[in-house]
């Protein structure tokens, strides 16, 4: 009888997330030790760690694996969990995130105005935006006027906003990405009037008709 093929149980190779070694779970014989107040206290056995850890009440834990001895310290381990899943969060909401507007050589002054305050909405919350302008088939030959009306646009957007760089042509479309100025300088002109935390409807920018 044929030997059955090998299978891999679900999920038994996925990569884990390394957990923070604390205590008795610390495997190296000896650490570098930094005490409850920050003081250097040098390598010492890691019996000898974890007794001092017990006798002021807080754990000892391994801030640093990579190092030769690990790199541990004297603390309570609940705070130090609380401090770095909040330092994740904060690195994750201070990231920001690029939106995308996009226009066409030939637009009317309401599609026009209806772009800027999708855009003005964007950068209000924070987030970069990519000015894209596409051509079509002989557009192609107006690049110089792509690039007019694409300046014209940042310029209409200098209230909230500030180019990252010159326009640049990527295929049949030429884009500038745009950054937000700091929180307090932002202020509204084409969404004075609306809510400015309304929930925009869609990530990226859309045509009702077809880019080709």
């Amino acid at each position: 009888m044929a030997a059955a093929p090998f299978r891999r149980g679900k999920g038994r190779y996925k990569q884990r997330t390394p957990r923070t070694r604390k205590n008795d779970r610390i495997r190296s014989h000896e650490v570098r030790l930094i005490g409850a107040e920050g003081n250097q206290i040098g390598v010492v056995p890691t019996e000898k760690a974890l007794e001092l850890a017990k006798a002021s009440g807080l754990d000892l834990v391994e801030v640093s694996a990579s190092s030769r001895p690990p790199v541990c310290r004297v603390m309570d381990f609940g705070k130090y969990q609380y401090e770095q899943s909040k330092k994740t969060k904060d690195n994750k909401s201070s990231s920001q995130k690029i939106k995308e507007v996009k226009f066409r050589l030939t637009i009317g002054e309401h599609d026009y105005i209806t772009k800027l305050k999708r855009a003005e909405k964007f950068l209000f919350k924070g987030n970069k935006v990519k000015l894209t302008l596409f051509f079509r088939g002989r557009e192609m030959e107006h690049k110089g006027m792509g690039r007019e009306n694409l300046l014209n646009t940042v310029k209409e957007l200098d209230h909230i906003a500030q180019p990252d760089t010159e326009p640049k042509m990527v295929g049949r479309q030429m884009m500038i990405i745009v950054s937000p100025y700091h929180v307090q300088r932002r202020k509204l002109k084409f969404n004075a009037k609306e809510e400015a935390e309304d929930e925009v409807e869609e990530d990226d920018d859309s045509f009702d008709d077809d880019e080709e």
